[in-house]
């Protein structure tokens, strides 16, 4: 329900439907525009699958959902127009300025796990539409998350992102391209701002801001990867259609090529799924002419080996439950008796697609072997528009020993791909991957800092003294 005393956004004033009815119905009107153009852009932009509350089924934009950053767990906060305990109190300009700035009402600074690196470009309509849906559209939940963000020394000192916004952000409005098609500029404005799609498929330097020279060419995210998307043929997606690409966006995979795992499945879930075929398309016609990055693969290729017939090394397996007490190491022995049944002994799939091919499947004969690792591990629920897939987690079945064996034998059987993982490496994927480098070194430059402001103030003692003498 619309409160009577929010109905009017336009024009400021209350206005009541006994005295001026035909007003009140034309507002009204304006106003249910208003949120169902803020829904969309907030499904566009991917606000629920972070600010969701962690427990299933939870009330939407409620927070509590834990993202895993390398600083640590940051808490998504309420952003239900609840005054208490959302954004209710928040004015236009406050709300604009925490989606594009990383500014809270407060004055508290956001971190970049909310995207607003790619938010800031946000237009004024479209911020004002999303604006009007969180107040009006959405249902006030009037509780704190469970957790609250607590973070390490010193990436608990929030105004410590004055810093880095002032080096990596941008207060830049959404630029079109001239003499560009509507559809072209359209896609843009979806893969830089609202899809934020760099946040997650752009490398990260040093400082952990977006390395642009290398814009989309594919990064590590947490134990997940985020793969190369530029039209690449080799080490990115240039072999994809057009219309392939709008397939996958819209059900989380394409028949023989890819299927979505992970972050991406959730991506597809709550957000691509929803989007018209008029932008789904404007996302592919620009993805299909960003420029061209190659990235070298960090395997070795091999000569694939004849296809063995595994169901003769063991046999009375084919269930996850009956990998309770098994403590083999054959990647073949593994790949049987938890793989075949679905995937088949050969690694075809079926027919139909349903359980995929490992034969011709990006998560295999990906650069790296996170993401295959990553899927064994978490399995896969994802919800599409053609249907439910699920895949049961074998994290807790399988020691990393064996996930990285069975890992290596799906690797060089069905991709001809000689990489040697190791249990160490999927450890520390499970774990959220390798440490970045400002994580790794932040008490270095504490210590540096330390050091450097006693040298500051011993240089103006030494001068004081030198002057009075």
């Amino acid at each position: 329900m619309i409160n009577i005393k929010k109905t009017i956004l336009t024009a400021g004033v209350l206005s009541f439907s006994l005295l001026i009815p035909l007003s009140v119905c034309s507002a009204n009107n304006t106003t249910e525009q208003l949120i169902t153009k803020g829904k969309y852009i907030a499904v566009a932009a991917d606000c629920g699958a972070c600010h969701r509350q962690a427990t299933a089924h939870g009330k939407p934009y409620a927070g509590g959902n834990a993202i895993d950053s390398p600083m640590g767990r940051i808490i998504a906060s309420n952003i239900t127009p609840s005054e208490s305990f959302g954004i209710g109190n928040y004015t236009e300009k406050e709300f604009a300025n925490a989606v594009r700035r990383g500014i809270a009402a407060d004055g508290s600074h956001l971190y970049p796990a909310m995207p607003y690196t790619a938010y800031h470009a946000m237009t004024d309509t479209d911020l004002h539409a999303l604006y009007s849906y969180f107040m009006y559209g959405v249902n006030p939940v009037d509780s704190a998350p469970e957790e609250k963000t607590s973070l390490s020394f010193p990436f608990n000192i929030r105004q410590l992102m004055w810093g880095w916004n002032l080096l990596f952000s941008s207060n830049q409005p959404f630029r079109e391209i001239t003499n560009s098609p509507p559809q072209v500029n359209r896609g843009k404005y979806l893969v830089e701002v609202l899809g934020h799609c760099s946040t997650c498929h752009t490398p990260r330097n040093l400082m952990m801001a977006e390395d642009k020279s290398k814009n989309l060419s594919g990064s590590p995210l947490g134990g997940w990867y985020a793969p190369n998307i530029t039209p690449d043929k080799d080490s990115g997606i240039g072999s994809w259609s057009q219309q392939e690409i709008v397939v996958y966006l819209k059900t989380g995979h394409i028949a023989g090529k890819a299927s979505a795992a992970g972050p991406m499945a959730e991506t597809v879930e709550n957000s691509f799924r929803y989007l018209s075929d008029s932008d789904l398309n404007a996302i592919a016609t620009w993805i299909k002419q960003v420029p061209v990055i190659s990235t070298a693969p960090a395997y070795h290729s091999a000569i694939r080996p004849p296809l063995t017939d595994i169901n003769k090394v063991i046999s009375g397996q084919g269930d996850q439950a009956s990998l309770a007490d098994s403590t083999t190491t054959d990647g073949s022995e593994l790949y049987n008796a938890a793989c075949a049944s679905c995937h088949g002994i050969n690694g075809q799939g079926t027919a139909d697609h349903f359980y995929p091919s490992l034969t011709s499947n990006s998560a295999v004969s990906s650069p790296t072997a996170q993401n295959l690792v990553m899927t064994i591990v978490e399995g896969l629920n994802r919800k599409s528009s053609d249907g439910d897939v699920s895949m049961p987690a074998f994290g807790k079945q399988l020691t990393d020993s064996q996930i990285a064996s069975v890992t290596r034998f799906v690797r060089y059987q069905f991709s001809a791909i000689d990489d040697k993982i190791t249990a160490q490496q999927v450890t520390g994927w499970r774990n959220g991957g390798d440490t970045p480098f400002i994580v790794s070194y932040i008490n270095y430059f504490i210590g540096l800092g330390g050091l450097a402001v006693v040298a500051v103030f011993s240089l103006i003692i030494f001068s004081v003294k030198k002057r009075r003498q």
